[in-house]
């Protein structure tokens, strides 16, 4: 279907692209891997055409048709959500607005006016119907609930929707396309759970190949078929999903790693006999054989050492009471929406929670409550007694650093006893070095940033951490190594993430904000699924009795109802 060929990218700043060649067949669903800055997104663009390749080329038929979900999504606010799908089809679209416009014009049309417009109207429907628009109609009214919108939302204006549901509006709009390959660049960004897994579950029904780059490994477990990973500008390609990625390339390091340190042994080992009888009498001839068969040796290369990956531990915590955070009746509103109602919570010492909820739900809120940003609106939040210090980590990190300050002095401010050896040092550990330590925060990547304000998180200890998204932007190395820093961490931390691979690895307990409450599982999120899915199980089995509670009730009244007429009917008769 389509084939890239020793591909190679070169822009001004420096060659991203060296060596890369992968392919696509009918039925694959491919993960594109990789740290920030490695090329995945440069490869979307090169197989759209929107970038041309400084070297090798891209092997497709002429009539390929590509669609690409880019990570802004492409919608209009102030159209209503049909109208919106509409705009998949270029030249129908433009008739069927017309046709609207000479309706509209009809109604208020002189009798001069009305031939004129009727001659208009007439040679628009024939255009509509050679363009097949009352079958892009249908298929527009068909798409419409398969993504998960109401007969009603279709007259609704797509600024009343949150980002989840705008991405299936530009989701849609590119299937409605029918295309022959899907490139989806970061899909999961900005989505709730809830949401991804719908994302997740609708994509795995669709027949169509796609090409995937995403930071969300349970997303690229779950979904992907192949893994292309890009490192140092050549890729690599492996069957399966991320988690069988991960052991391909493993057991491939260890392989590559035991051949070269063979090979070395042995060439030491000639190499040795060479120098020690190359001017022996007796086996000098055998030394230089020996020397001959040494230079025609393949060398087999060095294994590529790893990337160079985000390396830090949080400071050690002072140690604080058993309560750290106590939630009491806790009712708050926020533009006119009733967030929590009446809830109550207790956060105790070493516990790692992940508060999960849709978007809108008042995750990012609740942070906000806890460091006293906000006030509630009745009821009280409060940190524990004794000696709890808290560190706050902010979703958007353009609003939490100034902009104006080098990365350096961003830091330097903050410990200005410090040298800036030392200085350097830390930033070292965050991937920040040489002059890149000079730049002004408002220059740096998203990725950037969130590595800058965890660097500064280091600066202070703090006992409880507050971490608003902290792997947005991150790529999965740093993801990693946050991670593990969460799990070395001896103090207490709340996490709003959408990241369930991240979740599932540092949570230990889950908080659902659900109807207004704090809903407390006591286990990890694997233990918070499987409740989640008892509580549905339960629910269509309530349902089911309810329903058939419902039926016995109805024909006993049906029953009371014919002896009722019978006895009337007796009366009657008498």
């Amino acid at each position: 279907m389509l084939r890239l060929e020793h591909i190679g990218k070169i822009y001004p700043t420096g060659e991203v692209l060296k060596d890369v060649s992968w392919e696509v067949k009918a039925g694959d669903r491919i993960g594109l891997v990789g740290v920030n800055g490695a090329g995945k997104s440069t490869q979307l663009k090169i197989i759209a055409g929107e970038v041309e390749p400084t070297s090798g080329e891209v092997i497709r038929p002429n009539s390929l048709h590509i669609a690409y979900l880019t990570q802004e999504f492409e919608v209009e606010p102030d159209r209503i959500v049909r109208d919106e799908f509409w705009c998949a089809f270029a030249e129908a679209n433009q008739v069927h607005q017309g046709l609207s416009r000479v309706q509209h014009e009809m109604q208020s049309a002189t009798p001069e006016q009305l031939d004129r417009l009727i001659d208009e109207l007439d040679r628009l429907q024939r255009r509509f119907e050679g363009l097949d628009g009352y079958g892009l109609e249908a298929r527009i009214e068909k798409i419409l609930p398969e993504l998960g919108f109401t007969p009603e939302d279709g007259d609704r204006l797509v600024d009343a929707f949150s980002g989840g549901w705008q991405m299936r509006m530009s989701l849609g709009k590119i299937l409605l396309q029918s295309p022959d390959l899907l490139l989806l660049d970061e899909p999961t960004n900005h989505l709730d759970l809830m949401t991804i897994e719908w994302l997740e579950n609708y994509l795995k029904g669709l027949s169509t190949p796609m090409v995937i780059v995403s930071h969300d490994r349970e997303f690229l477990d779950r979904l992907c078929t192949q893994i292309v990973e890009t490192e140092r500008g050549v890729s690599t390609t492996y069957l399966g999903n991320y988690s069988a990625y991960l052991e391909q390339k493993a057991e491939s390091q260890m392989a590559q790693l035991s051949a070269f340190e063979r090979q070395q042994k042995e060439l030491e080992k000639q190499q040795m006999f060479v120098d020690r009888f190359r001017a022996s009498a007796t086996r000098s001839t055998q030394a230089k054989s020996r020397e001959k068969q040494l230079e025609k040796v393949e060398l087999l290369d060095a294994p590529v050492a790893g990337m160079r990956s985000l390396r830090f531990k949080f400071p050690p915590a002072p140690r604080s009471g058993r309560e750290v955070v106590i939630i009491k009746d806790l009712t708050h509103v926020y533009n006119e929406n009733i967030l929590f109602l009446g809830t109550n919570l207790l956060i105790e010492r070493g516990d790692r929670i992940a508060i999960v909820g849709p978007n809108g739900a008042g995750k990012s809120t609740l942070l906000k409550l806890i460091v006293g940003m906000e006030k509630p609106s009745e009821g009280s939040i409060s940190l524990g007694d004794h000696n709890v210090l808290p560190g706050y980590f902010e979703q958007n990190q353009a609003e939490a650093l100034d902009l104006e300050k080098t990365v350096m002095a961003t830091i330097h401010d903050e410990v200005p006893d410090w040298k800036n050896e030392e200085v350097r040092t830390l930033l070292g550990r965050f991937l920040f070095s040489e002059a890149t330590v000079f730049k002004k925060v408002a220059t740096l990547s998203g990725g950037e940033k969130a590595r800058l304000a965890l660097a500064k998180m280091l600066l202070a200890p703090a006992n409880l951490l507050i971490l608003d998204e902290p792997t947005n932007h991150l790529d999965i190395p740093a993801k990693e190594m946050l991670e593990q820093a969460l799990q070395d961490y001896d103090g207490t931390a709340i996490i709003v993430s959408h990241d369930r691979y991240f979740i599932s690895q540092v949570a230990n307990k889950v908080v659902e904000i659900r109807e207004g409450e704090l809903r407390l599982y006591r286990g990890d999120y694997h233990y918070y699924l499987d409740k989640i899915a008892e509580e549905k199980d339960r629910a269509k089995l309530e349902a089911i009795e309810a329903e058939k509670a419902l039926k016995v009730v109805e024909k006993r009244e049906k029953q009371r109802e014919k002896q009722k007429q019978k006895q009337e009917t007796r009366k009657a008769k008498v």
